[in-house]
């Protein structure tokens, strides 16, 4: 009942967009039709030679008309994206969501201990059933929780935080509707590095000097304009500003390069940040999260807004306009050394904040994967082990119709469980089961059985190792270093194996 509940309040939601994008539609089509119209009527009162003010009055209609259009189609293009998310999750309600959505492909290390293996990366991998990330650092969390199984009080928190993030639908459409375009965004990895680089120096009298200067040059201008001064201070002052950009450029000039890539989707960012913002948490690990986004009393989105319209504004130079007047203005410079004041101030709290986001949209995805499939349950996280007790796991990658569920209980009376069949009899899809299974209970997410008990476990696997050309290495080879590699993790702690037709 709770899974037709679920779809059934998606599908309520979708029909509720797909009504918003109709009427969004038809006003576009309305504008489109009233802006071909202002034209056709100006052109008539050229050919007329009417009053001019006529011609003003239309130019200024047309004007309202572009402004209100643009934001029809802003609001066309939201709705569209909700439509999108909500057919999605349908999607994977009914087990039709393989090919749908971002795979991870970026994360799939071949040298990893089981992701190969257990397909957690690639179309119709377990990444790309869960994410549903608008920004890298939330990918890049999600992957890292699914590669690196957590402890036992980890464990216990992400599950309490995702049980309280269930049923927040429109936390979830928000944060997905987010920024203009679909995909993740944010560079999280260049931002974290960018704000923990060794500062720029510049004289710390730059940054007086070169608002001085400016203003200085439009006193002169003004001088000369208003009250006859002659030139030559005007020409002065220009000099005095060359030859300070140029003094000052080795500060400079690093800091324009330094900023461009990690700058890209700042304002993506500031939104997400936002939104995260306007939320109250009651379990400690969201609460947690929520106190990360403060810094001096002020909530973390106005300081990287602020930094994004920086950018913004030094990425104008680039403009006609700009670059005639940015030379006389110091705008670079001015811009440059701006902000490289905000990473002095603010550059240290960037990983934090960055942290914070990461895992909230990580929490958001496994909250979504929750409340779609309630009849998985959440593990229980036993303190002693080793231990392994699930009933009726089935494959979570597998539609409910397709997937057979088995019994596995491996502990330490019963370390080590030998599976035998004919071929195509499902003995490695029985591993990779088991695999994944352990991969969701360890990374906080409910798992496909009628239960499962295990303590924290290391995982390694030899199911579906290839030889590598580039390498020389043989397919024999690559199996030994992987199981070697199986070994030597072992030797740190209770570990769960799985090796298929070893050798």
């Amino acid at each position: 009942m709770q899974q037709v509940d679920a779809k059934t309040e998606y599908e309520r939601r979708l029909k509720a967009r797909r009504a918003a994008s109709g009427q969004h539609e038809r006003r576009h089509r309305m504008m489109g039709n009233l802006k071909v119209l202002t034209a056709v009527a100006a052109g008539i009162l050229v050919w007329q030679r009417v009053d001019w003010l006529w011609l003003a009055a239309l130019a200024a209609v047309f004007v309202v008309l572009l402004i209100v259009h643009e934001r029809i189609l802003r609001a066309l293009a939201t709705a569209r994206r909700a439509e999108a998310f909500y057919v999605r999750g349908i999607e994977r309600i009914d087990d039709r969501w393989a090919g749908t959505g971002a795979a991870g492909e970026r994360f799939d290390d071949p040298a990893h201990p089981y992701a190969s293996d257990l397909d957690l990366f690639g179309r119709g991998g377990l990444f790309q059933l869960l994410s549903n990330a608008r920004t890298r650092a939330g990918e890049d969390t999600l992957a890292t929780w699914l590669m690196h199984p957590a402890d036992a009080s980890e464990v216990r928190a992400r599950q309490a935080a995702v049980t309280e993030l269930q049923t927040a639908i429109d936390l979830r459409e928000d944060l997905a509707l987010l920024g203009e375009e679909s995909g993740a965004g944010v560079h999280a990895a260049e931002l974290a590095v960018w704000a923990a680089a060794p500062p720029i120096v510049a004289p710390p009298w730059a940054r007086l000097a070169a608002p001085a200067l400016v203003a200085l040059l439009g006193v002169t201008l003004v001088g000369w304009e208003w009250f006859g001064w002659p030139l030559s201070p005007v020409f002065v002052v220009m000099l005095l500003e060359a030859a300070f950009a140029y003094y000052v450029r080795d500060a400079v000039d690093p800091v324009v390069a330094a900023i461009e890539t990690p700058s890209h989707d700042l304002d993506l960012l500031a939104q997400v940040l936002v939104r995260l913002e306007r939320e109250q948490f009651t379990s400690p690990r969201l609460k947690a999260l929520r106190a990360a986004l403060e810094t001096e009393g002020h909530p973390a989105s106005q300081r990287i807004a602020r930094l994004d319209r920086l950018v913004e504004m030094l990425d104008s130079r680039d403009h006609l306009f700009m670059r005639v007047a940015g030379p006389l203005l110091l705008w670079t410079t001015q811009l440059a050394m701006a902000v490289e004041a905000w990473r002095a101030r603010y550059g240290a709290q960037v990983p934090r904040w960055l942290e914070a986001t990461g895992s909230a949209e990580a929490f958001s995805s496994v909250a979504a994967y929750s409340y779609e499939h309630p009849a998985d349950p959440f593990p229980e996280i036993a303190d002693e082990g080793p231990l392994f007790h699930g009933a009726s796991l089935a494959h979570p990658l597998l539609p409910a119709s397709r997937a057979v569920p088995n019994d596995v209980r491996l502990d330490r009376d019963n370390a080590l469980l030998l599976v035998s069949g004919s071929n195509m009899s499902g003995k490695s899809t029985l591993l990779r089961t088991v695999g994944i299974n352990t991969v969701l209970a360890l990374a906080g997410a409910p798992v496909r059985a009628a239960h499962l008990r295990l303590s924290c476990l290391a995982l390694g696997s030899s199911i579906r190792v290839h030889d590598s050309l580039q390498t020389g290495t043989s397919r024999f080879y690559a199996e030994v270093l992987r199981i070697r590699q199986v070994v030597s993790i072992a030797e740190e702690g209770p570990m769960l194996f799985l090796l298929d037709e070893v050798l």
